[in-house]
């Protein structure tokens, strides 16, 4: 790689170092356990770090005197689940694993370490292994809301909505909490019922106690959906609300960047972005860089960047064949992103497609699949993956105005004009470029 000097790109550098270190040395050890990692200067100032640190000291210590106690492992993979979502870091996907497969070792019909170990397989995005493990959980135990949780991401990301429904409900019925609130929410958005949405992550939110973790990824992600409706002024004051309580949150400073973007103040927008990646290296955030440069107008600090999120994510994928990866990282999709981002349409379509095949119901693959194809010069072959993406009538603006586009291009310009109005009128701040719908991320879904 050639030399670069930009500060910008040097820490889209760091980034890649530290990911694919994550994701490629083997798993840290204490008494036979994995070790937990120490945070990074911004993460180590959350409330709950000692707490966290003391927790897991303690937990290694009980589980050095007695290995064959189930429930002390399961508490801290339950640790390293969290730090995975905290952190980023890849390294605690393996950890959470490791625990739960030697209580699995002892014990195959646990209930908890397979519902665990399915939620992680849901984080690595290895859909079929997950619904297997939830599926065989719930069979142990019908009557647990978190298991009916897992099962709703699980069925979503499958495209079957219809049973994500069926089983939100159940688990509402069971628990009503912060992770039924949010999994309702996503669903109402899906189906096109930004208000509903709101309504339930508003509730969600309530549910949750104010500053911790779970709670302030709720209230990020209602500030995510004012973006999506164009009301960004509630959307500034969402993100702002939690860094009050929550100091450097990075998906809140993530949520600042969105607005700014919207705004057009792209300088903003990339100073946001660069402070959140000091924080969590978290790739879909160093994606967001390149193309806010790229928006800029800086043309050569996009390309950098673009590019190295390109080798990052080929490099992650090509160390996955060591032998300290328990379970795959499946990173089709941000492949196929990548690429779009650096406009090689030939082989974003390649990633697009072996996403599409692993779930060739869900409305993003078909997104995915619908704009890329586009992109390639072929709208009546892209026309029936963006007509399966607006299946749930959805009322997303980006997926509205992409649909638009392809159906105005494959010869029905009255409809896909209808569509490209609609989105307006959804939010009047949808973004159409020569080449893309600028697409904001949202905050991963628990």
């Amino acid at each position: 790689m050639k030399k670069i000097t930009l500060i910008s790109i040097s820490i889209t550098i760091a980034f890649i170092s530290a990911f694919i270190t994550s994701c490629t040395d083997s798993i840290a050890q204490t008494n036979g356990l994995p070790a937990l990692k120490e945070r990074s200067a911004e993460l180590a100032k959350a409330n709950e770090w000692e707490k966290t640190k003391e927790k897991v000291a303690e937990l290694t210590q009980k589980i050095a005197k007695d290995p064959t106690d189930v429930k002390l492992k399961l508490q801290l993979a339950t640790i390293f689940m969290s730090e995975a979502r905290v952190t980023g870091d890849s390294y605690y996907h393996q950890a959470s694993i490791e625990v739960l497969d030697q209580v699995l070792k002892t014990d195959p019909n646990n209930f908890e370490a397979n519902t665990y170990k399915a939620s992680v397989a849901m984080s690595l995005h290895q859909f079929g292994e997950a619904k297997k493990l939830a599926e065989k959980a719930m069979q142990i135990n019908p009557n647990n809301a978190y298991i009916y949780g897992v099962l709703v991401d699980i069925n979503v990301e499958q495209g079957d909505y219809a049973t994500a429904i069926a089983m939100s409900d159940k688990m509402q019925a069971l628990k009503p909490s912060l992770e039924a609130y949010s999994r309702a929410s996503y669903l109402r958005e899906i189906n096109g019922d930004y208000k509903g949405a709101i309504d339930a992550m508003e509730l969600a939110v309530k549910a949750g106690l104010a500053g911790s973790e779970s709670a302030e990824w709720s209230r990020v992600t209602l500030g995510d959906l004012y973006v999506a409706t164009g009301r960004l002024a509630e959307a500034e004051t969402t993100y702002q609300n939690t860094l009050a309580v929550r100091p450097n949150f990075p998906n809140a400073i993530m949520g600042l960047a969105k607005v700014a973007h919207a705004k057009k103040d792209y300088a903003k927008a990339i100073e946001y972005t660069k402070t959140a990646i000091k924080t969590v290296s978290e790739a879909s955030f160093v994606a967001y860089l390149g193309q806010l440069y790229a928006l800029s107008g800086d043309a050569a600090k996009a390309a950098e960047v673009q590019n190295d999120v390109v080798r990052l994510l080929l490099a992650a994928e090509k160390e996955q064949n060591s032998s300290t990866i328990l379970m795959k990282h499946n990173a089709n999709r941000e492949l196929a992103n990548a690429y779009l981002d650096l406009k090689d349409y030939k082989k974003a379509m390649e990633y697009a497609a072996i996403d599409l095949k692993l779930r060739p119901e869900n409305i993003d693959a078909n997104e995915l699949m619908a704009w890329t194809t586009y992109l390639n010069g072929d709208a009546k072959a892209a026309l029936p993956y963006a007509e399966k993406m607006l299946r749930t009538k959805s009322m997303n603006a980006e997926k509205l105005t992409k649909a638009g586009l392809i159906i105005t291009k494959s010869g029905d310009a009255t409809r896909g004009a209808a569509l490209v109005a609609q989105a307006k009128t959804v939010n009047s701040y949808v973004e159409v470029l020569p080449n893309a719908v600028q697409v904001l991320p949202n905050a991963v879904r628990k």
